[in-house]
C-alpha cells in the first residue's frame, strides 16, 4: 500500500527532497515575517523584549473581538422570530422525510429492514438515548412501535456505531448542500473538543479528574465539528484526557464529509512530536496557546548547508535549529508509522508509549519532534503576524463554533442530570453517539430554515450583506422543545387503586443500569 499512501498523502520516499521544499517555506515565511515587522514599526501587533540573561521574550498584542454592527443584531433577532417552534420528535421526522437518514439503521444480522413503523421507534429511541430520559418517557402501550419490546428489540439490533456513522453521513451531507452554509465555510477548517460527563455507576471507562467531576469519576466525548457547523467524527475515551493524539485517532475515523486541512482545538497537548505526527498525516495542527510568550521558534537548514538567517528583528527569537539529519536517517519508518495510523493499523494513542521510554522520547519519537518543529514554527509565526490576525480569528471562531454546540448538547442531555448512567463503554458510545446524531439533525433543520428566512427576507426587499449572514449561527434552541410534552388524561378511574407491583418482577424502568 506504500504507493497509495504516499499519494493520498503527498509525501515521498526522497526525505532530502520533502524537507527542502518545507524548510524553503519555513525560510520564506521568516523572512516575511521580519519584513511586516519592520513596515508594521509602531502598530505592530508584536513586540519583542531582549531580557538580561540573553534570552528574547515575544509580547503579543491580545485578540480583541469584532464589534457587531447594527445590521447583524438586527438580522439575528429577525431570523430568530422567524424560526418555526418544534417539538425534537417532529423535528427527526421532518429531517428524515429530507434525508432519509433513518433507513442506514438496518438490522445487525441480515443488513436489511422489514419491520413495520421502525422510523417511529427510532425516532423514539433517539429521544429516549440522546435527552438522556430512559425508555420510561416514551413508551406508549398502545402503539405497537412504541411499546417496551419494540424499543429494547431495535435498540439491540439496530442502534450501534456502524449505523449512526451512515446516518450521520447522509446528515453531513445534506448541510453542505445548503446554499447558506457556503457563507460559513467549506468544510476544511475543523476543531476537535471534549464534552465531559460524570459517571456515577461502577464502570471501567470511566476514569478520575477533580478538576472537572470533583471526587466522582467520568468520560470524555470528543467530537471533531468542521467550519460548515456539521459533526463530522466522534468518539469516547475515559476521563479528560488533554493530549492530542486521541483527537487524531477521532479524525481519522470521520463519518463523513471532506477531509479538512486545518485542525484548531483548545489548549490540547502541542508537544513537538504531536505536531510531527500531524504533519505527516497532512493536517495543519492549529492549537490555541496558554503560553505563548513561552514558545520557542525554530529555523532549519538541510545538512551541509549554511544556518538559516537574515531575519532581522527576529532573529532574537530563532536562535534553535532543527537537526534535520535525525529526520532524514528514520524517515523510513515515519513513513511506516503514517502508513499504519491512516490504513487503522494502530491507533494515535497507542505511539505515545511506542515513543517514549522512561519520559525520554526514543529516536523515532525524537525524529517526529524534529521534524514537528518546523510545523510548529509555521503555525506560531501565522498566530504572531504583526499585521494580519486572520488566522487567530479562523482558530477562535471555530472554537467559538465548538462551544456552541457543547452548551445544545447540554440543553439536549437534560435528563439525570447531565450525567451517563451506561455501564458499559459500547452502551456509553451508542447513547454519545446518538447525542450527535440528533444534534447534526437539529443543525441540519436550522441551517435549512436559517437559509430560507434569509432568502425570504431578501425578497421582501432587504439589504442583507453577506458578511452579516456569515456569522449566523444553526445553534439555536430558543424554538426547539426537548423536555416533552405531557398527557392530562386520566388513566385510572376515580374510584379504586393501582394494581400493586409483582416484588418479584424484575424493574424494568431501570434499563440504563442506574443504581438505586
Amino acid at each position: 500500500m506504500r504507493e497509495d499512501v504516499l499519494v493520498g498523502l503527498s509525501l515521498t520516499e526522497d526525505a532530502e527532497e520533502h524537507l527542502g521544499e518545507l524548510i524553503e517555506v519555513l525560510d520564506a515565511t521568516w523572512k516575511q515575517m521580519a519584513e511586516r515587522l519592520a513596515e508594521a514599526g509602531d502598530d505592530a501587533k508584536i513586540s519583542i523584549e531582549v531580557q538580561p540573561n540573553g534570552r528574547a521574550k515575544l509580547n503579543v498584542e491580545k485578540l480583541h473581538a469584532l464589534g457587531e454592527p447594527k445590521s447583524l443584531n438586527w438580522l439575528r433577532k429577525r431570523v430568530e422570530k422567524m424560526l418555526p417552534k418544534i417539538d425534537l420528535p417532529d423535528l427527526l421526522f421532518e429531517v428524515h422525510a429530507w434525508t432519509g437518514f433513518l433507513d442506514a439503521f438496518v438490522h445487525l444480522g441480515d443488513g436489511k429492514t422489514r419491520m413495520k413503523d421502525l422510523t417511529t421507534s427510532m425516532v423514539a429511541l433517539l429521544v429516549s438515548e440522546a435527552c438522556n430520559i430512559g425508555m420510561t418517557p416514551v413508551i406508549n402501550p398502545g402503539y405497537e412501535a412504541l411499546t417496551r419490546s419494540r424499543l429494547v428489540h431495535v435498540d439491540q439490533y439496530y442502534l450501534r456505531a456502524d449505523t449512526i456513522a451512515a446516518a450521520n453521513a447522509a446528515l453531513i451531507e445534506a448541510q453542505a448542500q445548503v446554499p447558506i452554509v457556503q457563507y460559513w465555510g467549506k468544510g476544511l477548517l475543523a476543531s476537535v473538543d471534549g464534552l465531559r460527563f460524570v459517571v456515577p455507576v461502577r464502570t471501567i471507562n470511566a476514569a478520575p479528574s477533580p478538576k472537572y467531576f470533583a471526587k466522582k469519576k467520568g468520560i470524555t466525548w470528543l467530537n471533531a465539528i468542521n467550519d460548515q457547523v456539521i459533526g463530522i467524527g466522534q468518539m469516547v475515551v475515559p476521563g479528560t484526557p488533554r493530549d492530542s493524539l486521541f483527537i487524531l485517532d477521532a479524525l481519522l475515523n470521520l463519518d463523513g464529509g471532506v477531509k479538512p486541512e486545518m485542525v484548531a482545538t483548545d489548549n490540547a497537548s502541542y508537544s513537538d512530536m504531536v505536531f510531527g505526527i500531524f504533519k505527516m498525516l497532512g493536517y495543519r495542527f492549529s492549537p490555541r496557546f496558554k503560553d505563548l510568550e513561552d514558545q520557542r521558534f525554530w529555523k532549519a537548514a538541510m545538512p551541509g548547508a549554511e544556518a538559516a538567517g537574515g531575519y532581522g528583528p527576529l532573529e532574537a527569537i530563532a536562535r534553535n535549529k532543527v537537526n534535520v539529519k535525525k529526520v532524514i536517517t528514520h524517515w523510513p519508518d515515519m513513513l511506516r508509522v503514517a502508513g499504519s495510523l491512516v490504513t487503522n493499523q494502530v491507533r494515535a494513542y497507542d505511539l505515545l508509549r511506542m515513543f517514549g521510554r522512561e519520559g525520554h522520547p526514543t529516536p523515532l519519537g525524537q525524529a517526529f519532534a524534529e521534524y514537528g518543529r518546523i510545523a510548529k514554527t509555521l503555525h506560531l509565526l501565522a498566530v504572531v503576524d504583526p499585521m494580519d490576525d486572520t488566522y487567530r480569528r479562523q482558530m477562535h471562531k471555530q472554537l467559538t463554533v465548538q462551544e456552541s454546540r457543547h452548551n445544545l448538547a447540554r440543553n439536549i442531555c437534560h435528563g439525570k442530570k447531565g450525567t451517563i448512567h451506561q455501564a458499559y463503554r459500547d452502551g456509553m458510545e451508542d447513547q454519545l453517539g446518538s447525542l450527535g446524531l440528533v444534534l447534526n439533525a437539529v443543525v441540519l433543520w436550522t441551517t435549512r430554515y436559517i437559509d430560507a428566512a434569509v432568502a425570504q427576507l431578501r425578497a421582501e426587499g432587504h439589504e442583507i450583506r453577506d458578511e452579516d449572514v456569515a456569522r449566523l449561527s444553526p445553534l439555536k434552541h430558543k424554538n426547539l422543545n426537548v423536555l416533552g410534552r405531557y398527557s392530562f388524561t386520566a388513566s385510572q378511574p376515580g374510584n379504586g387503586l393501582r394494581p400493586l407491583r409483582d416484588p418479584d418482577v424484575p424493574d424494568l424502568d431501570d434499563e440504563d443500569g442506574a443504581e438505586d
